[in-house]
């Protein structure tokens, strides 16, 4: 059972077995072409690694230990709190995982192996693995249809070879297959979970006596099947098990992503009208009855309460929207910006850390930068809160029911009181009280005639000159 998000409900997993996890990111992901460990790479503006894990503890996950390559301490930092333990050479996936088993020690249950550079994983498919696990299988593998290419070239995934009895009595690795096996529809992901209590003792019985001399994890199916007990398929789409290592697939990969993410928000309740032209990131959270036009980009951090409206071609990132706001077009909503009940955000307006009150509108033409703007109040076009003087920042407090004429500088440090009025073109670098009319600007000096004298003036000489 899952909740509105996909994840796994705590209730549904308390009669299943303890559950550890074991993620691979040792690659060294050469193709990728990057100084970046290639799990860092980022889907959804999260890296891949972080989804990987994510999955993992929605599912109830006790521990998770995540094996990194020589010189990853980005990569070890990231994860961290999380344990890492070091393949100190490339030597396959079985050896990458018999790594990982001495920092399990005292563990008891049963063991996932994911992989951090197959990041689309869901939770809900990795519970169909634990569900066959309940039922008494030894071993559980993960496996999809993949297509006959991808963007890396022909479908080189191993091929699962199934027995009589529909349970799986071996993998083999593309390289060692013969031309029968290599046309086998069923691939596999490289998921699999097992009994912990066994994992140990298949990992030490595998050999390297194959086309790669590598030590494959695949290998613990024919083990396990040797020790007399059944191995089965959970199969899903490939959709989410696709790896990623080239920048190529991980253009593949955000692609499916971003439908994953507008198909349910629009399960959840959301109207995107131009759906495949509106970005997510992971984390973006969406009311019911949201409104989002074409050429929206949510960035990480963003959450947006029932009945707004985002108009085209704005940004948001780190921002907080409340029910029944209007948002754009062309609006740009930075990090710790809030934006109140029914506020409106117009036209190439900017809001950085700000908090623009219920029913306050800025609706052309700014830029509020550490702003507080109380409710009800409007802020004229061209409006700058001037908050950075080269060295610190400072907040400009706006009181309720005040109005900002058109093109205003806020110099802070500085007050504007509740229902006070900022004349247009002013620059204000003293507080203003409450109720009060700031004007501060030049005064206006008319020079009667002078404009008619000017063209007679300009005319003579042009006259002169020809």
């Amino acid at each position: 059972m899952t909740d509105a998000s996909g994840q796994i409900l705590k209730s549904e997993m308390t009669t299943q077995r303890p559950l550890a996890a074991i993620v691979l990111a040792a690659g060294k992901g050469t193709r990728m072409k990057s100084d970046l460990p290639k799990v860092m790479h980022a889907i959804g503006g999260k890296p891949m690694v972080r989804h990987v894990l994510d999955a993992a503890a929605s599912l109830g996950a006790e521990r998770i230990v995540v094996v990194v390559g020589p010189g990853m301490e980005l990569l070890t930092h990231h994860v961290a709190p999380l344990p890492t333990v070091i393949q100190t050479e490339q030597r396959g996936t079985a050896d990458a995982v018999r790594a990982a088993i001495p920092a399990l020690e005292g563990f008891s249950g049963d063991v996932l192996v994911l992989y951090g550079d197959v990041p689309l994983v869901r939770a809900e498919s990795l519970a169909r693995l634990r569900a066959a696990r309940a039922e008494g299988i030894g071993l559980v593998i993960y496996g999809m249809r993949a297509p006959p290419s991808s963007a890396s070239g022909p479908n080189a995934y191993g091929r699962l070879v199934l027995g009589p009895d529909g349970t799986l009595d071996r993998i083999v690795e593309f390289l060692d297959a013969n031309q029968d096996e290599r046309a086998l529809p069923l691939c596999n992901s490289g998921i699999l979970l097992a009994d912990g209590a066994r994992l140990g003792d298949w990992l030490a019985r595998v050999k390297n006596d194959n086309a790669k001399g590598e030590f494959y994890l695949t290998d613990i199916v024919a083990l396990a099947r040797q020790d007399g007990l059944k191995v089965a398929v959970v199969e899903g789409s490939h959709d989410e098990v696709a790896g990623v290592n080239s920048r190529a697939e991980l253009a593949v990969a955000e692609a499916t992503f971003q439908s994953f993410m507008r198909e349910s928000a629009m399960a959840d309740g959301v109207t995107l009208s131009d759906p495949s032209s509106v970005w997510f990131s992971a984390d973006v959270k969406l009311g019911r009855d949201v409104i989002v036009h074409p050429h929206v980009v949510f960035g990480p951090g963003v959450t947006v309460g029932d009945g707004v409206e985002i108009k085209s071609f704005s940004h948001l990132e780190g921002a907080t929207v409340e029910r029944g706001a209007v948002i754009g077009p062309f609006a740009r909503l930075r990090p710790g910006t809030q934006v109140g009940e029914q506020a409106h955000v117009g036209n190439f307006v900017e809001l950085k850390n700000t908090v623009l009150g219920k029913g306050a509108k800025a609706n052309h033409l700014t830029y509020l930068g550490d702003a507080t703007v109380g409710a009800g109040s409007n802020i004229g076009a061209g409006t700058i809160t001037c908050n950075y003087d080269g060295f610190g920042k400072y907040r400009t407090v706006i009181g309720e029911n005040a109005f900002i004429g058109s093109n205003s500088s806020l110099v802070a440090p500085v007050k504007i009181g509740n229902g006070a009025y900022v004349g247009s073109s002013s620059v204000i670098t003293k507080d203003v009280p409450d109720d009060a009319l700031a004007i501060a600007r030049g005064r206006q000096s008319n020079k009667e005639g002078w404009a008619a004298g000017f063209r007679a003036r300009m005319a003579h000489l042009v006259k002169k000159k020809g």
